[in-house]
């Protein structure tokens, strides 16, 4: 069977965007700028980038919400865009999950505040990929899915299992994080690695798996990024280990290739937010080898698509098409 397209799985939430004008210290106050409700989480994000970047590309999703307004908003949010959801399961038992998205008008620094309500309940039960005709399969978020993240028979977590499913049934795979402490992240994300035909993480990600030091005092060292993608490629089943950071991004392939790649010279009063920033990379890099192109291409493509989605403070409302996301790349030109 020829695989063409994409399966999103996992956390879809509603994103309260709040532009406060400085993050406050505890018992201080702030000033809200302005509310937007948007969907969020890496299936939902990654599934309206691929589509807002191609609408050719087919895109269908799985995961679990609530029977509620708020799951009716993400309904919504995925027939505007045209995702496939006979897969997204509701739950009366519980409320959609909701994040207070809280970005600083005064640094660009986001902030979240999670309400769980059904994601906890989602295993990986909710999942079934014997009928799909997707190529790859976009799986997240570990550390905010309670039974996911626990053992689930004999595998150390759901996400193991569900991974297991996809590449019985062909599937290429890869997985998204989401910020956490590093020892959870070592926890949950290890045992991940066999199963995992891709990785695209950010700096910190990285850092945690491989016990290394990648950001100090907030700057990124790149040489102690691709020493820990190495570690990392070693421990597990991935062709390609993809670190993105605000300056660049760096790959490793099990080939032996290695590319450094310079992000692009965001202007300062461009940027509104970095919300969903990571989940745009990730969707730029994947278009781009949905395509059949170069590494390096894939790597242009999914820091223009980042770039183009910091111009909003929501996660996916300033990306484009593909070809007008590279174009704003080469017009504000990239880093040295």
């Amino acid at each position: 069977m020829e695989r063409h397209g994409f399966v999103t799985a996992g956390t879809w939430c509603v994103d309260r965007n709040i532009i406060v004008d400085q993050w406050p210290r505890e018992d201080m106050a702030a000033t809200v700028r302005d509310v937007r409700l948007a969907g969020g989480g890496s299936a939902c994000n990654f599934g309206v980038d691929m589509r807002r970047l191609d609408p050719s590309v087919p895109v269908e999703t799985q995961g679990l919400i609530g029977a509620d307004a708020e799951g009716d908003f993400l309904l919504g949010v995925a027939k505007e865009h045209r995702i496939d959801i006979s897969g997204l399961h509701r739950s009366e038992a519980g409320r959609t999950e909701v994040t207070d998205a809280y970005v600083s008008a005064a640094t660009g620094r986001r902030t979240h505040i999670l309400f769980y309500g059904v994601a906890g309940q989602m295993t990986p039960d909710h999942f079934d990929f014997s009928r799909t005709r997707a190529r790859y399969l976009h799986l997240g978020l570990p550390g905010v899915h309670e039974q996911m993240d626990g053992p689930w028979g004999e595998d150390a977590n759901g996400w193991v299992t569900v991974l297991r499913k996809a590449r019985a049934a062909g599937l290429e795979t890869n997985m998204e994080f989401v910020a956490n402490e590093e020892e959870a992240i070592r926890r949950l994300a290890l045992p991940c690695l066999p199963h995992l035909t891709t990785l695209v993480v950010n700096d910190q990600e990285i850092g945690a798996m491989a016990r290394m030091e990648t950001v100090s005092d907030d700057l990124t060292d790149p040489a102690v990024c691709l020493a820990a993608a190495r570690k990392v490629i070693g421990e597990g089943a991935m062709d390609v280990v993809v670190v993105h950071f605000t300056h660049g991004a760096v790959l490793v392939a099990r080939d032996g290739e290695v590319i450094h790649q310079p992000s692009v010279a965001v202007p300062d009063g461009e940027r509104k937010g970095a919300n969903g920033a990571g989940d745009a990379f990730a969707a730029g890099f994947f278009y781009g080898r949905h395509k059949g192109w170069n590494r390096a291409e894939c790597l242009r493509m999914g820091h223009a698509t980042a770039a183009a989605s910091l111009r909003s403070a929501e996660t996916y409302a300033a990306v484009e098409s593909a070809k007008a996301c590279l174009e704003l790349a080469d017009r504000w030109g990239w880093r040295a």
